[in-house]
């Protein structure tokens, strides 16, 4: 569904993209499955008629497949009973990069206030468009 909307370029409604897919899944498991997407943000939506159009939100299905990853990780370590173990085995297993990238990223944080960096601008930005 994210290639799809990527790909069309416009916003576009539940059935929209069903008939785009080929009509192999349901009605009722494309829109939920955009209504969940939605929920984690991967996704933003308009009223059209008596439907919503959908539409990535950000910059793209890297930033849509982005949204729905860290929406996990955060279901994850919020599931977690011991969260101090989880993060620290977490970093424990990191390569030196993705160390050096998530210590920028925290530094970036830090700097830009609570919200943190959300767009494709900073220090780090050009580390993840290498990505």
């Amino acid at each position: 569904m994210i290639a799809c909307l990527a790909a069309s370029g416009v916003p576009m409604t539940a059935s929209q993209v069903q008939a785009e897919l080929g009509g192999d899944l349901a009605y009722n498991t494309v829109l939920t499955a955009m209504t969940r997407l939605y929920a984690k943000q991967a996704l933003e939506r308009s009223p059209q008629g008596r439907a919503f159009a959908y539409r990535l939100s950000g910059e793209g299905a890297a930033d849509a497949e982005a949204g729905v990853t860290a929406h996990r990780m955060h279901l994850l370590l919020e599931a977690g009973a011991d969260r101090t173990s989880v993060l620290a085995r977490f970093v424990g297993e990191m390569d030196e990069e993705t160390e050096r990238l998530l210590r920028a990223l925290l530094e970036e944080a830090e700097a830009t206030g609570p919200s943190g960096p959300s767009g494709a601008s900073g220090p780090v930005a050009s580390e993840r468009e290498d990505r």
